[in-house]
C-alpha cells in the first residue's frame, strides 16, 4: 500500500484528496483495465491503450454495459496496432449494441493515427492527447493521469456531482460547469493524481450516488458542504430538460428465399454512421413517404420504439419475402449465418427481429 505519511506530506493542503486516496486504497472497485492501489503502490503501471479504451467506451455507458465488450475488445486487439490495423467494420460489428456509434469511428481513426504517427505509443501528456481523434478534454485529462501521473483536472458527471456537494454550488448544470471544473482543479493533488480521479469516480458511482447518496459512508462527509446544510441529495441542480420529441421513419426486411437479408450502410457522417442497416426512409416529424428499395409485396410486421439522445423514434417494419434473383435499387444482400457479424446497431436489431416475427433469428 502506498505510504501513508508520504501521502499526508504531499497533500497537507487538500483533506479531502488525503481522505479520498486513504478510502480508495481499501475500496476501490475492480475494474478489468484498471491497476489497482496495491499494484500500483509496487510498480504495475496501467497500459495507456487499456485506459482509452476503456474511457471511450465508458463515454455515456455504464460500467456494467462496458465490461463485456472491454472483455471483448482487449481479446480480439490486444494493443492499439492490431486495432489500427483491423478492417473498421469489424470495428463497428464488435460495437454494435453499445450505442454512440461516432465513438467507434473515432476509436478505430484514433488507433490508426498512433500506430502511424506515433510509433504505437500514446502521448504520455494532456495536451498532446487532445490531438488525437475522439479525445476531448476529459478523456485526455483521465489517460494523463491515470495512465501516465500527469496532475490533470478529470471531471466527468461524478465528480462534477461530488464536487457540487462538497463545496455546495448551487448554480444548476450546465451553467456550473467551468465552476466546477476550476473547484475539481484546487481539489487535484500533486500526488497520485491518477489514484486521486479514480477515488472521486469511484467516490460518485458508490457513495455520492445521484440519488440517496450514503453520506454516512462517505470518507469526505465531515468536510461536505452540501452535507452540513442539508442539501447535498439535492445537488448539483440542473435546469429542467425539454421534452424530447418523436421521430417516425419507415424500414424494409426485404428476404430473399436462401434467407439473405438486404442492407444498407448509413453515411460516415451523422447519427449512427458508417453502420448498417435495414433500407428506409429518413426520420422526421411526420408521416414519413414511402421509400420501398425494390417493388414488392410488403406487408406490415408492426412497429418498434428506440430513445436516442435528442429524440424517441418510431420505426414502421414492412416485410418482403422475395425470389432468389431479386435485385434492389440499392444495398448488399447479407446471408442469414452472417447477420450476427454485421454492424447492427440496437434500433435496427429490433426492427430485424421484430421483421422476423416468430422466426428465430441467426442474432446474439
Amino acid at each position: 500500500m502506498p505510504n501513508d505519511s508520504v501521502t499526508h506530506d504531499a497533500l497537507v493542503n487538500q483533506p479531502a484528496a488525503v481522505a479520498l486516496l486513504r478510502w480508495y486504497d481499501d475500496h476501490a472497485r475492480d475494474l478489468p483495465w484498471r491497476v489497482g492501489p496495491a499494484a500500483r503502490a509496487a510498480g504495475v503501471r496501467p497500459d495507456p491503450y487499456r485506459i482509452w479504451l476503456s474511457e471511450i467506451m465508458l463515454q455515456q455507458t455504464t460500467v456494467a454495459t462496458v465490461k463485456a465488450y472491454f472483455e471483448t475488445f482487449t481479446a480480439t486487439w490486444p494493443d492499439v496496432m492490431a486495432l489500427a490495423a483491423s478492417p473498421r467494420d469489424d470495428v463497428l460489428s464488435a460495437w454494435a449494441g453499445l450505442g454512440y456509434y461516432a465513438r467507434a469511428r473515432n476509436l478505430h481513426a484514433c488507433a490508426q493515427v498512433v500506430a502511424g504517427q506515433h510509433g504505437g505509443v500514446f502521448p504520455a501528456t494532456e495536451a498532446a492527447l487532445l490531438t488525437l481523434p475522439g479525445v476531448g478534454r476529459y478523456t485526455a485529462a483521465a489517460i494523463a493521469s491515470i495512465a501516465f501521473d500527469e496532475v490533470a483536472t478529470v471531471v466527468d458527471g461524478n465528480v462534477e456531482r461530488v464536487m457540487a456537494r462538497l463545496h455546495a454550488v448551487e448554480q444548476p448544470l450546465p451553467k456550473a460547469k467551468s465552476t466546477l471544473y476550476d473547484i475539481a482543479a484546487t481539489e487535484t493533488p500533486c500526488a497520485r493524481p491518477g489514484d486521486y480521479a479514480q477515488a472521486v469516480m469511484d467516490l460518485g458511482a458508490t457513495i455520492c450516488t445521484p440519488r440517496n447518496p450514503s453520506c454516512d459512508k462517505c470518507p469526505i462527509s465531515d468536510l461536505c458542504a452540501a452535507r452540513k446544510a442539508g442539501i447535498a441529495a439535492d445537488l448539483p441542480r440542473k435546469i429542467p430538460k425539454k421534452a424530447k420529441p418523436t421521430r417516425h421513419g419507415i424500414c424494409y426486411l426485404a428476404r430473399r428465399a436462401d434467407g439473405a437479408v438486404l442492407l444498407t450502410t448509413r453515411p460516415d457522417e451523422g447519427l449512427l454512421g458508417g453502420m448498417a442497416e435495414l433500407p428506409g426512409t429518413d426520420w422526421g416529424e411526420g408521416e414519413p413517404m414511402p421509400a420501398p428499395p425494390l417493388a414488392a409485396d410488403w406487408r406490415e410486421m408492426g412497429a418498434v420504439r428506440h430513445t436516442f439522445t435528442h429524440f424517441h423514434l418510431t420505426l414502421r417494419v414492412l416485410r418482403a419475402d422475395l425470389p432468389l434473383n431479386a435485385r434492389a435499387q440499392r444495398g448488399t444482400w447479407v446471408p442469414a449465418p452472417k447477420l450476427d457479424a454485421a454492424a447492427l446497431p440496437t434500433v435496427m436489431r429490433k426492427a430485424l427481429t421484430c421483421g422476423m416475427g416468430q422466426e428465430r433469428l441467426p442474432l446474439g
